[in-house]
C-alpha cells in the first residue's frame, strides 16, 4: 500500500507508519514519484486547487483523501463516491483565532495608518487624536465550530462580549442560528466570518447583510473569498461608513488595478491565516493517526459531509 504526501518533511513527521505501508511524496501533480496505482492514502497540497483534485481520477485504489486545509470547497462533489474526503478540522485553529485578534487589534488600533506613516518618515500622532478600542466591543462570530471555539477564548480577556452563529441553532450552547443574523448584525461592532464555503454560505454576506451593520462597524473574513460579495463590499467601503478586513478574496489573488487595493478602510493579507511554522507538525500529526487508524480498519475522523 502507498501513501502520498507533500512534503519531505512529513515523511518524518507522520510518525510510526504501519507495517507494509510506503510512504512517498508526491509535492506536484506533475511530477509523481511513482505509479498512481496502488495509492490509497493521499495528502494533496495545502490549499490545493482543481488541478490537485482531478488527479485523483487517476488513482484507481484511492480510498482515501486527508486534507491539510480546514476548507474542503475545492474538494466536495469532485470525488467518486467510494472516496473518503477528511478535513484538517482543529489543525488550523490557533493560527486563524490569531489572524483574526491581529486584524481586528490592528484595525482598531489603525496599525496600517500608522505603518503607511512610518513609511512616509512621518510622525502620526499629535496627542489629540485617540485610536478605537477592543475593550468593551460586542464581537459577533459567524461560524461557532473549533476556529470560532478557540478565537472565542482568545477574545475572553479583552473584555468584549461575543455572539455565536451557527448554520443550526444550539440554544443549549448559546448559539444562534444563520437564519438570526438579521436581527443580530445592527447591535455588534465587529463581525467575524469564519464559515466553511458551502452552497448556503456562498454571497451569504450582500448588500443587505452589510447594510445591518451599524455605522463605524468591521466586518472580518476569515473564511473564504466567495463567502461575501466583492461588489457589495466595494459600494458599502466606498460610503465610509463601516470597515473590513480579509485573508481572503474573490477573486484571489485580488487583481491589479482592484479598488479595494486602494481604500483605506480596507486591510488585506494574501491569505496567510493558516500559513504558520506549526502548520506541519500539527497536520501530520492529524496524518499520520489517520493513517494508523484507516490501516487499524478504525473509524476516521473529520469525515467531510454536507460541504465541510
Amino acid at each position: 500500500m502507498k501513501v502520498w504526501i507533500p512534503h519531505e518533511q512529513g515523511v518524518r513527521l507522520i510518525g510510526e507508519v504501519p507495517p507494509g505501508v510506503t510512504v512517498e511524496v508526491a509535492a506536484r501533480p506533475d511530477a509523481l514519484p511513482s505509479d498512481p496505482a496502488g495509492v490509497r492514502f493521499w495528502v494533496p497540497p495545502f490549499l490545493a486547487q482543481n488541478e490537485s483534485a482531478s488527479l485523483a481520477a487517476k488513482m484507481p485504489d484511492l480510498e482515501i483523501v486527508q486534507l491539510l486545509s480546514a476548507g474542503a470547497d475545492v474538494w466536495v462533489g469532485k470525488l467518486p463516491e467510494r472516496i473518503v474526503l477528511c478535513d484538517a478540522r482543529g489543525v488550523h485553529d490557533s493560527p486563524t483565532a490569531e489572524w483574526v485578534m491581529t486584524a481586528v487589534l490592528a484595525h482598531l488600533r489603525e496599525f496600517p495608518a500608522f505603518a503607511r506613516a512610518q513609511a512616509r518618515g512621518e510622525w502620526a500622532y499629535d496627542g489629540h487624536a485617540p485610536t478605537d478600542e477592543l475593550a468593551g466591543k460586542r464581537v459577533l462570530i459567524v461560524g461557532a465550530g473549533s476556529i470560532g471555539a478557540a478565537l472565542a477564548a482568545r477574545l475572553a480577556p479583552f473584555e468584549v462580549s461575543v455572539t455565536n452563529v451557527a448554520r443550526t441553532a444550539r440554544p443549549d450552547q448559546g448559539v444562534h442560528a444563520v437564519e438570526e443574523l438579521p436581527g443580530l448584525l445592527p447591535h455588534h461592532d465587529v463581525v467575524v466570518l469564519i464559515v466553511p464555503l458551502t452552497d448556503q454560505t456562498r454571497g451569504l454576506v450582500d448588500a443587505r447583510f452589510l447594510a445591518a451593520m451599524p455605522d463605524g462597524a468591521l466586518l472580518v473574513n476569515g473564511a473564504r473569498g466567495p463567502v461575501v460579495d466583492t461588489d457589495a463590499l466595494v459600494a458599502e467601503l466606498a460610503t465610509g461608513r463601516i470597515a473590513a478586513a480579509a485573508d481572503v478574496t474573490e477573486p484571489e489573488p485580488l487583481p491589479a488595478g482592484h479598488p479595494l487595493w486602494s481604500m483605506p478602510n480596507f486591510l488585506l493579507t494574501p491569505h496567510v491565516g493558516g500559513s504558520v511554522r506549526g502548520l506541519l507538525p500539527r497536520g501530520y500529526k492529524l496524518v499520520g493517526e489517520q493513517l494508523r487508524r484507516y490501516v487499524a480498519g478504525e473509524p476516521l475522523v473529520n469525515q467531510v459531509a454536507d460541504g465541510y
